[in-house]
């Protein structure tokens, strides 16, 4: 379901720290920006068991597609790497929870430090280096090496979505990076295709309610020319006054302000999905349904994450309408107890 169309948001153009003193929300920090502008550090000072911080990464080939989680819910983390075979449908996974966030390494604010995660037959390390960001996991039978790069002038994608002053969330969506290196399954070393390979990132630093649900999605890719990144979101927002939503052309972000429309069948993955709004009109064709259920009583989750192309246009606010096929990407309903 779509909202009416929205205000424009407030752009945050100069650094600012998403929590006061005492650990509630500065209100200064509400709006989006095209850099990672806040200041997250101040996250986990205050509000023990419901602070989440998190850095999530995909890669997505014509070949493959390569997932690393790292995350604190502060009384847990947890990570999981992920590789998918795209020819063969083979996965290669390992997902593990780890009692009070031991062996986990997040940093305060993006880019102020490694993210590191150890655990039993799993190790992962993030960590900014000159031309981008490096992505190094391993699993019993499956690693990759991946540098996401950072074309000069990209934008990324930051907003501040508030519940209320002691609940709220601040994340980075970047899409559209280009990603190089090589992936290694069962001893054979495959290199990712140059120019067919992108990285995507959801960086997440906030307090959440226990119970929600949550619709994403992200496609990029080359089309007709240009680089183009989309990225959506649904639900969480809902009543916040703040949106996740943005068309990204040759690095530049386009923002949508409204809530925008999904319409899908889980029970029949397969069909497509269609989200629409702010002047977006797109279409999401699945080849692949990956479900993931957990249940440990309390802490709970349920996830559908389809991969597949997006396609479809995108008018501006400029009036210039930007097509676009063949993105590869994915969209996802998320339901957490957490």
């Amino acid at each position: 379901m779509a909202a009416d169309s929205a205000a424009p948001e407030r752009e945050l153009t100069t650094p600012v720290a998403l929590t006061r003193p005492d650990g509630r929300l500065n209100d200064a920090a509400v709006g989006w920006a095209r850099r990672p502008l806040v200041d997250t550090s101040g996250i986990g000072r205050r509000g023990w068991g419901r602070n989440k911080r998190w850095e999530y990464w995909n890669v997505a080939t014509s070949s493959h597609i390569l997932a690393v989680t790292v995350s604190s819910l502060d009384y847990a983390a947890v990570h999981e790497v992920w590789v998918f075979d795209r020819a063969t449908e083979q996965t290669w996974a390992r997902s593990v929870t780890v009692p009070f966030a031991r062996r986990t390494l997040l940093p305060g604010s993006l880019g102020d430090g490694p993210a590191q995660a150890r655990a039993r037959d799993l190790r992962v390390d993030i960590e900014e280096v000159e031309d981008g960001t490096r992505l190094r996991a391993s699993i019993p039978g499956a690693s990759f090496d991946v540098i996401a790069e950072m074309p000069e002038g990209h934008e990324q994608l930051a907003v501040v979505v508030p519940w209320g002053d002691t609940r709220f969330q601040y994340t980075v969506k970047d899409v559209a990076r280009p990603a190089r290196g090589t992936v290694t399954l069962d001893g054979i070393v495959h290199d990712l295709p140059a120019g067919e390979s992108w990285a995507v990132l959801d960086h997440g630093r906030g307090r959440w309610p226990y119970d929600i649900s949550w619709n994403w999605g992200a496609g990029s890719g080359r089309s007709y020319g240009r680089t183009v990144g989309v990225q959506v979101g649904g639900r969480w927002t809902l009543g916040t006054g703040a949106t996740e939503n943005a068309v990204m052309v040759d690095g530049r972000i386009h923002k949508i302000h409204d809530e925008l429309a999904w319409i899908y069948d889980l029970d029949d993955w397969r069909t497509p999905w269609v989200v629409a709004g702010g002047g977006l009109d797109a279409r999401f064709q699945p080849f692949y349904d990956k479900v993931t259920r957990t249940n440990l009583g309390i802490v709970a989750s349920a996830t559908d994450q389809c991969f597949g192309h997006w396609s479809g246009s995108f008018r501006t606010a400029q009036g210039e309408t930007i097509p676009f096929d063949g993105l590869i990407g994915w969209t996802e309903e998320v339901h957490n107890r957490w």
